[in-house]
């Protein structure tokens, strides 16, 4: 036997393994070109067909909506196709994962879809859970992608589920990033949305070609800035950690927080269960982290009760006796406590900077606007230069400057006018406010921010 010759081959067929597993799979062909095999109309009414290699669509009033649903059901995938829209603007997407049961709302087509929206709010590539939960990543969580679908020509888009990643892009520009493990299998469709009845809507039509799929051997697209919405509760992924992520609150104990009367943890009035933080709103007292904050993106998810109030305080000052006070997120029922008529121009409704500037106009949408027990996803940012940004739900709701002429005004109205230096300290913590309401925290993130 000659063994070096053996050495030789077993060195070439690892080489060759290790290379085959870094290879993507091959691309399989989901579309013809000819007719529409391996696809069917599901739900609305408005009629698909092949023509020219082109899948084509168009809106019909009256109609639900639409979609041509591929016949088989798919786990991990990367999928791209082309898009085109003519003949008027019209909203539409590409379902991914997607179920239509019995059991479900008679059937209605639900789950995960890449949003195609020419209007001038410029949600394309944003991901939309249809006819379930709603928005969870509008275009506004990343306006630098938000010119990158054009109205009339053809747009590449991209899907990429990988595990509980779904990641989105057009035109090589990346859109959306969501961590979500809800629906891990699903198909494919493509829809037509509903128009009511307007007929002078109808006939815009949409067209799609260069569908394909690959389902082996996937090879993610490298990590990128774009912000990470993450619904598994309490996790941070490895692309999260890489952006600076990491939990403020672990999920399970007490560590790294204090009551704000002292340095342990309320013996009563906070619990812990099922991966929640919950103040039960018997007057205990608030909690606060360990640490203190300068410059720093933070972000929770929360749910009120049912006539609910409390709030999430940041730049927190005082000497631990009674309630600190700091820059604070209002959380609270705005249908049903008063306090969402009070102060001034709504400045005590959810996510508003409490006392000082009220939130603005929120879009509509489902998964947007705040209810009392659902759940919700807040973020806040204070840049090194002062600059501060409320979020809910992926809509950046306010933002002001801390130090600014108009910052001091609106202290000077405020209930906070007669506390020097209010809410320009250096540093501080965060906290939890007990304000005598049942309400739930989790998925408690921050990351420092770095000077430019």
């Amino acid at each position: 036997m000659n063994t070096s010759h053996s050495r030789v081959s077993w060195a070439l067929f690892i080489l060759l393994a290790v290379t085959s597993r870094l290879v993507a799979g091959p691309w399989e062909p989901l579309f013809n070109g000819r007719d529409l095999s391996g696809w069917k109309e599901v739900n609305g009414t408005a009629p698909f067909s092949a023509a020219d290699g082109m899948i084509v669509s168009a809106t019909i009033a009256g109609s639900p909506n639409s979609f041509l649903a591929t016949d088989k059901s798919f786990h991990d995938f990367i999928f791209e196709c082309e898009v085109k829209q003519e003949v008027g603007p019209s909203n539409s997407g590409v379902m991914f994962r997607a179920l239509g049961t019995p059991d479900y709302m008679k059937g209605r087509v639900h789950g995960y879809q890449m949003e195609i929206d020419p209007s001038a709010r410029a949600w394309s590539g944003g991901i939309y859970d249809e006819a379930r939960r709603g928005w969870f990543f509008p275009g506004d969580l990343n306006p630098a992608a938000q010119k990158a679908y054009r109205y009339g020509q053809w747009n590449k888009l991209r899907i990429e589920a990988i595990g509980s990643s779904l990641r989105t892009w057009i035109n090589g520009v990346a859109v959306a990033h969501v961590i979500d493990d809800m629906t891990p299998a699903g198909f494919i469709a493509l829809q037509v949305h509903s128009i009511g009845k307007n007929a002078s809507e109808a006939g815009h039509r949409i067209l799609w070609r260069n569908l394909r799929i690959q389902t082996t051997d996937l090879q993610p697209s490298p990590p990128d800035r774009v912000f990470i919405r993450n619904l598994v509760p309490n996790t941070v992924t490895g692309d999260e950690k890489a952006q600076g992520w990491r939990l403020l609150w672990d999920g399970r104990t007490t560590a790294g927080w204090r009551s704000v009367k002292g340095p342990e943890f309320p013996a009563k009035g906070w619990t812990i269960e099922n991966g929640e933080l919950t103040t039960l709103g018997i007057k205990a007292g608030s909690i606060e982290a360990n640490e203190e904050f300068s410059a720093f993106e933070l972000q929770f998810d929360f749910e009120v009760s049912e006539a609910g109030n409390s709030g999430v305080k940041y730049f927190v000052s005082g000497d631990g006796h009674g309630e600190p006070v700091g820059l604070e997120y209002q959380l609270l029922d705005d249908e049903r406590h008063p306090d969402a008529k009070l102060g001034l121009n709504g400045d005590r409704t959810t996510a508003s900077l409490y006392d000082l500037i009220p939130r603005g106009k929120l879009p509509g949408g489902t998964g947007i606007a705040p209810k009392a027990g659902e759940w919700h996803h807040a973020r806040v940012v204070v840049t090194p230069a002062g600059h501060v940004e409320h979020w809910l739900n992926g809509i950046k709701v306010l933002e002001y400057e801390r130090g600014s002429p108009e910052f001091a005004a609106a202290v000077a109205r405020s209930k906070f006018a007669k506390i020097p230096g209010f809410g320009l300290g250096a540093a501080g913590p965060i906290l939890l406010q007990d304000h005598n309401s049942v309400v739930h925290f989790r998925s408690i993130k921050i990351r420092a921010l770095p000077a430019p």
